[in-house]
């Protein structure tokens, strides 16, 4: 783990983004597609960290972005080219365009500033999507990864954010994948490799003691 100092560096409030991954309803809420998924969010705090986060990000004037993952109900421009995309389809919960499914899972809150962003294709919250360019926009040289999966998404998201020249900085008890032993192993094997990492508290420290101008 950083110290301090080096973590105080790297969350400056003028240059930092806070990324929420696929935290929507279908996926995190009660009547998710992927129950076991949406357990290991709500009964490990991942959910209620990321609340925590973004409401500190909203008082300190650090911009958050939330990436959705959707499809179109007639599934166009939808991905069908690995195992994962033919599952989804066959889910009871579907992440349509325009429903509850894909808006913000609560205890998260979405303020008027937040930028929510939507993919209908493939793996990565920052590939293909305008995620790259509104952080090219705001300043970003930060970007704090929160969400899920561990299995997917997330990695996706560090390792692209890493390619493109940002600094990644995982928060270790805000991301959750399934089973509940693969995540920190990720962490440990993976994630530790390119990005910085952090705990929720930690993050939250560094926020309170400065203020975006």
């Amino acid at each position: 783990m950083p110290s301090y100092e080096q973590l105080s560096e790297l969350i400056d409030p003028e240059s930092t983004v806070l990324l929420t991954v696929e935290c929507q309803q279908g996926v995190v809420g009660p009547e998710s597609a992927l129950p076991e998924l949406a357990r290991a969010a709500r009964n490990s705090g991942v959910l209620a960290n990321v609340a925590r986060l973004v409401a500190a990000a909203h008082e300190r004037g650090v911009q958050v972005i939330h990436a959705i993952a959707e499809r179109r109900p007639d599934g166009r421009g939808a991905n069908r080219n690995a195992r994962l995309f033919h599952a989804a389809e066959r889910l009871p919960v579907q992440q349509l365009s325009g429903t509850t499914a894909v808006r913000v899972a609560p205890p998260i809150e979405v303020s008027e500033s937040d930028f929510v962003v939507r993919r209908l294709h493939g793996l990565s919250p920052i590939q293909g999507t305008e995620v790259d360019a509104l952080l090219r926009n705001l300043g970003c040289r930060t970007l704090v990864v929160t969400g899920v999966s561990a299995n997917v998404a997330v990695p996706n998201a560090v390792f692209d954010a890493v390619n493109r020249g940002y600094h990644a900085l995982v928060v270790t008890d805000a991301i959750a994948g399934v089973p509940s032993d693969y995540t920190p192993a990720m962490i440990r094997h993976t994630l530790a490799l390119v990005a910085t990492l952090a705990t929720t508290d930690e993050v939250l420290t560094c926020l309170q003691r400065s203020r975006r101008g």
